[in-house]
C-alpha cells in the first residue's frame, strides 16, 4: 500500500473514531427515512445497538415521532440542499432519552436541538440527510428558571403595588 494510501486510511480511521466519540447524536437518513448511521451516543442513550436499527425506518424504531411533521422538516433538506433546525423551545425533544446529567436531574428527559443536513453525493443528488442530536437540557433548564424567577418577581412586585403603605399617616 503507497504512503498515500495509508495517509489517507489512517484520516478515514481518526474521521470514524471522532464520529463515534463526540458528544453529540449523529444519524444519517435515507430518502425513505431508514437509518444508515447510528453513532455511539445515540446507542448509549437509546439502549440500541447499530446493527439493531441499520436499515430500519425511523418511524418504526420510534412510534413517537410524527412521520408528517419530520417528513415536512426534512423535504427541504433534501430537495434544497438546506439545513432545517428543531430547537427545544418548538419542540422539548425528538427522541425521548432519560435525563442522565446529575445537575439538572430535575427534568426526566433530554431536552433537544436537532440540526438536519444535507449530504450531496459525488452526482451533486442528496440521497441522505445527517441529523446531529445535541442534549441542551443545561440551557433548557437554566432558561427556564430563569423564566420561572422573572414570573416570581413580577408577581412580587405586583403585590408590593397593591399593598398600601401602613408606615405613612
Amino acid at each position: 500500500m503507497s504512503t498515500s494510501a495509508l495517509d489517507d486510511l489512517q484520516e478515514f480511521h481518526w474521521m470514524m473514531d471522532m464520529l463515534q466519540s463526540v458528544d453529540v447524536g449523529i444519524v444519517v437518513l435515507d430518502r425513505r427515512y431508514g437509518v444508515k448511521v447510528w453513532n455511539s451516543f445515540m446507542e448509549s442513550h437509546s439502549g440500541m445497538l447499530p446493527s439493531e436499527v441499520r436499515d430500519k425506518s425511523l418511524f418504526n424504531l420510534f412510534p413517537s415521532i410524527n412521520q408528517e411533521w419530520f417528513a415536512q422538516k426534512a423535504k427541504p433538506v433534501f430537495e434544497l440542499k438546506t439545513r432545517a433546525f428543531m430547537t427545544w423551545e418548538q419542540r422539548p425533544y425528538l427522541f425521548k432519552f432519560p435525563n442522565y446529567r446529575p445537575i439538572t436531574g430535575s427534568e426526566s428527559f433530554m431536552y433537544q436541538n436537532i440540526t438536519l443536513s444535507p449530504l450531496t453525493s459525488a452526482n451533486g443528488k442528496v440521497e441522505f440527510i445527517s441529523m446531529m442530536i445535541y442534549d441542551v437540557t443545561d440551557i433548557a433548564v437554566g432558561k427556564k428558571q430563569l423564566e420561572a424567577l422573572q414570573v416570581q418577581i413580577s408577581e412580587d412586585q405586583e403585590r408590593t403595588r397593591q399593598t398600601p403603605d401602613r408606615g405613612m399617616g
